[in-house]
């Protein structure tokens, strides 16, 4: 995917990434039993790219408008602190998020793949979205990832966010050398 010089100035600015979970860390399905939801499928490669971006000084953040038990301990596995769940007004979670955080809206990277991401992804600096996201997200994206929801799309932005800062090839030498001596 070839990014313009606009798109790539946007990811070198990112000091935040906020994903949403359904439809970005998930293929969008929702899965319930007896006792209620039952199952979430979470993608490694993205739980991958996510501590990546940590490991590159970038903070990861949730903010989704359902709650999950299954969510939080994602969460918990991946080291992501900042999870707002239950933010059916996405905008205000935002807000909310940025005043833990003390970031502006241009630090922020959002992923989102509907209707209730619009007013999030109109305020970050870098709007970004799944390749099966609704036509009306991807119009006003400044990203598209080649992947779906919960197939990888997360990976593939957290590679793009951490090449268009200088911090991937580090990390890959480092990654490299230290699976060297295992």
């Amino acid at each position: 995917m070839s990014t313009s010089q606009e798109v790539q100035e946007r990811a070198q600015a990112v000091r935040l990434v906020v994903l949403d979970v359904a439809g970005v860390l998930t293929d969008g399905r929702l899965y319930y039993g007896a006792e209620g939801e039952a199952m979430k499928a979470f993608d490694v490669r993205d739980g991958h790219g996510i501590k990546l971006l940590m490991k590159g000084g970038i903070d990861v953040a949730l903010l989704t408008a359902r709650s999950s038990a299954i969510v939080a301990a994602r969460a918990r596995e991946l080291g992501i602190t900042h999870v707002l769940q239950g933010q059916s007004d996405k905008a205000s979670g935002f807000a909310t998020l940025q005043a833990r955080t003390g970031l502006t809206a241009q630090d922020c990277a959002y992923m989102g793949d509907d209707w209730p991401d619009l007013p999030v992804l109109r305020q970050v600096g870098l709007a970004a979205t799944v390749a099966d996201a609704c036509a009306e997200v991807q119009a006003i994206a400044n990203w598209i990832s080649t992947r779906d929801g919960g197939c990888g799309a997360v990976r593939e932005l957290a590679t793009f966010v951490l090449r268009a800062q200088g911090k991937f090839d580090a990390l890959l030498a480092a990654h490299t050398q230290a699976g060297a001596h295992a």
